[in-house]
């Protein structure tokens, strides 16, 4: 069985910055937050870029979700997966789908603007590239900015998951 103590501790309230407060007004005292506030300037640099993704990127709630949950997965990310989780619900996916991003790609019937998500997820996971059917699929219906958006989303929450288990960041007990 993996240890899970931590890495390195969530860094104490007493300790905070004034941006890692204003994150924790926002969110509740996140351990990757917390964590990760111990280095400040790259918190800083982080928070804006990962929020961006999250809460102002040009995806729908329900694209960026489905990537992040696969990507959660495939980097056996228990933390990702764990609060995605929640926001993929809120964003449109149901439990069924959920639980099918934890399957092959071909042992849940997609639809097929899910699948071609799923399988970008797939394919960047284990080629670092997306082939070129599933490209003409995705620019078929996502104009360049989206394109840019999903590829970066994808790549972005594996550097948040390998940062989270590597740190081994544990869930919040209350979460």
């Amino acid at each position: 069985m993996a240890d899970d103590t931590p890495r390195i501790a969530p860094l104490p309230q007493d300790e905070w910055n004034d941006l890692l407060k204003a994150v924790v007004d926002t969110t509740g005292p996140l351990n990757i937050f917390t964590t990760l506030g111990r280095h400040p300037a790259l918190f800083e640099s982080w928070i804006g870029f990962g929020s961006m993704l999250l809460m102002k990127g040009t995806l729908s709630g329900r694209d960026r979700e489905l990537a992040i949950l696969r990507t959660a997965h495939h980097r056996s990310c228990a933390y990702e997966w764990h609060h995605h989780h929640r926001i993929g619900l809120e964003a449109g996916l149901t439990e069924v789908e959920i639980a099918a991003l934890r399957l092959g790609l071909d042992d849940h019937a997609w639809s097929a603007d899910d699948r071609m998500i799923v399988a970008a997820a797939d394919e960047l996971h284990a080629r670092g590239t997306v082939t070129d059917e599933t490209w003409a699929e995705l620019a078929g219906r996502f104009d360049e900015r989206e394109l840019i958006e999903l590829v970066i989303l994808i790549g972005h929450y594996h550097l948040v998951a390998f940062a989270l288990n590597a740190l081994r960041v544990q869930p919040e007990e209350d979460h």
